[in-house]
């Protein structure tokens, strides 16, 4: 019998943080806030608030980094 379980769509791996290296960290939330803000066009805060905002939501687990297997892909989403 074959226990291993397909992997779909939907499913997702949690990236704990301190698995990233401090620099790629920052570059990841980086790419997320120019990503994310850019539609909004949100000029209120400077790239660097920004990322401190997304890096203390990070710490205090109010978001997570997901990896989805499927697509290759990573994001930031909310805790839930």
């Amino acid at each position: 019998m074959n226990t291993d379980r397909a992997i779909t769509s939907e499913e997702t791996v949690d990236i704990p943080l301190d698995r990233i290296d401090s620099d790629i960290l920052r570059k990841m939330i980086e790419e997320f806030v120019t990503r994310e803000w850019s539609e909004t066009g949100d000029s209120e805060y400077s790239l660097d608030e920004k990322v401190e905002q997304v890096r203390q939501q990070l710490h205090d687990k109010r978001a997570k980094i997901v990896y989805d297997a499927t697509s290759e892909t990573w994001n930031i989403i909310p805790r839930r």
